[in-house]
């Protein structure tokens, strides 16, 4: 764990014995009582945690000292089509690593329909798969998720075009410059993501399902003025696709 990270809930009591957070202080770093370490409030600020006391219990209390904003989240949402639960476990991890401000998951037409029937979006699996990714970058911001039934109901919704909850805790993506929109694809592309230009505008990019979009999605991109891109001819993981994209994509952004 690159930083220990606390929800406003966990404030005032004290972390499980078997909780990870507990192992990785005590077994893996070896802290001890009055010990400091790298800290931050889930949604809020970094800082520096300390061990206050390890109870009799082995569970600890500790304490954390805001003293840093966390790094600024991208100004990209990355829709992608539903995979296989352990791939979309990954992708939410990777991406809010990455540091992506919102991740929307869609059906779509060659896609499995049961995949979306996965329960990590329903037990908590997918809200433990960002915190992790935000741990791995030391930041204390996780993405927003959304699901969509299918592509239609997304670009009907338009979820880059509204504002940002401000309660939320996330930093979407700002209506004061009009997003970019692409649809990374491999059939009939319009251009490759490299060849983009340099730009400060934020970047809505949607990436399929192994399968790929359908014509009828392709359409529809199209009629929603998305660019079909291709990033090669070879057929790519989906969970590769979504961190090759966003490399590309923060290339282009001036973010790497």
């Amino acid at each position: 764990m690159n930083i220990i990270l606390l929800e406003e809930h966990e404030l005032g009591r004290s972390l499980p014995r078997r909780d990870e957070r507990t192992i990785h202080l005590l077994k893996v770093l070896r802290k001890k009582t009055g010990d400091i370490f790298e800290a931050g409030i889930l949604g809020g600020m970094k800082g520096t945690g300390r061990i206050e006391k390890i109870n009799f219990d082995g569970s600890v209390f500790i304490t954390i000292e805001e003293t840093e904003p966390p790094p600024g989240r991208l100004q990209m949402r990355m829709a992608v089509g539903f995979v296989r639960p352990i791939q979309i476990r990954r992708i939410l991890r990777d991406l809010s690593s990455i540091g992506v401000s919102a991740i929307d998951l869609i059906g779509t037409d060659l896609g499995e329909k049961s995949y979306r029937d996965t329960k990590l979006l329903n037990d908590g699996g997918a809200h433990a798969a960002v915190v992790e990714g935000a741990v791995q970058a030391r930041d204390t911001i996780i993405p927003d998720i959304s699901v969509y039934e299918c592509l239609d109901n997304w670009l009907n919704d338009q979820p880059w075009e509204k504002k940002r909850d401000a309660h939320s805790g996330t930093r979407g993506i700002s209506l004061m410059r009009v997003p970019l929109l692409f649809a990374l694809d491999n059939v009939r592309p319009e251009g490759s993501l490299f060849h983009i230009n340099q730009t400060s505008r934020p970047a809505v990019l949607a990436v399929g399902p192994e399968r790929g979009w359908s014509d009828r999605e392709r359409e529809l991109f199209e009629k929603a003025g998305f660019l079909r891109l291709s990033m090669g001819n070879r057929a790519l993981r989906t969970e590769t696709a979504c961190v090759a994209a966003a490399s590309l994509a923060m290339e282009k952004m001036g973010e790497l």
